[in-house]
């Protein structure tokens, strides 16, 4: 029998990264002197990770004449973010603890492959899922039905089982979920999402995992 599915977002659902990114925002600050107005400024120019990281960069480097290229300033951040992540322990837990009960679990994020590929092994959440795909590895984003297609097959999966999304984003997660066939878990995380249409809204992943355990519990042969 063919597990259903249960596919999760990475950032700002698995993982916390606006806390990453504002510990970051203070190391990039202090290490070149760049004043204490830096870290709020380039916190809300990132706008909760909604503005593409080039563009991002590129307005960095001109605010305050750094040397480097976008693509250098670009990729140390990417290779530092993942040690600044991290994944509680109770999630960790919570996504064995569906794996255990016959769910298929797996991550569908959008973002560089470096970047979170990097996020998912230095948490341990590639230990606690079956596969995962990345927009960028795999050349098309999410709200595209076809990286959850992706995903599920990652998993050993297929969305023809159903299952569930559980994601921040209104539009990538939630609208991309339904569109491929999947009830929606969303994220609230009181950043945006007015008119959002999901099956259930919680407030933390946490929450979300439970739900989902509360469902009918999936047969494992």
């Amino acid at each position: 029998m063919t597990r259903p599915l249960a596919l999760f977002d990475l950032d700002n659902t698995l993982i916390d990264r606006l806390a990453a990114f504002e510990l970051w925002a203070a190391e990039f600050a202090a290490s070149r002197r760049l004043g204490e107005e830096a870290v709020p400024w380039m916190v809300k120019l990132d706008a909760d990770g909604s503005l593409p990281m080039d563009a991002f960069f590129g307005l960095v480097r001109e605010r305050f004449g750094l040397a480097e290229p976008v693509e250098v300033l670009w990729a140390a951040y990417r290779a530092r973010l993942p040690h600044l992540v991290s994944c509680p322990a109770e999630v960790l837990d919570g996504l064995d603890r569906l794996r255990a009960a016959g769910w298929a679990v797996g991550i569908a994020t959008n973002g560089m492959a470096d970047n979170q590929t990097g996020k998912i092994r230095r948490t341990g959440l590639a230990a606690r899922v079956d596969g995962w795909a990345i927009s960028e590895a795999e050349g098309v984003r999410k709200p595209d039905v076809r990286l959850f297609e992706i995903a599920a097959h990652r998993c050993g999966a297929s969305l023809d089982s159903g299952g569930w999304v559980v994601g921040d984003d209104p539009e990538k997660d939630i609208a991309g979920g339904r569109n491929a066939g999947l009830r929606t878990i969303w994220i609230d995380r009181g950043v945006t999402g007015e008119g959002t249409v999901a099956d259930h809204v919680v407030t933390d992943v946490m929450s979300a995992i439970e739900l989902v355990l509360r469902t009918a519990r999936v047969p494992t042969s």
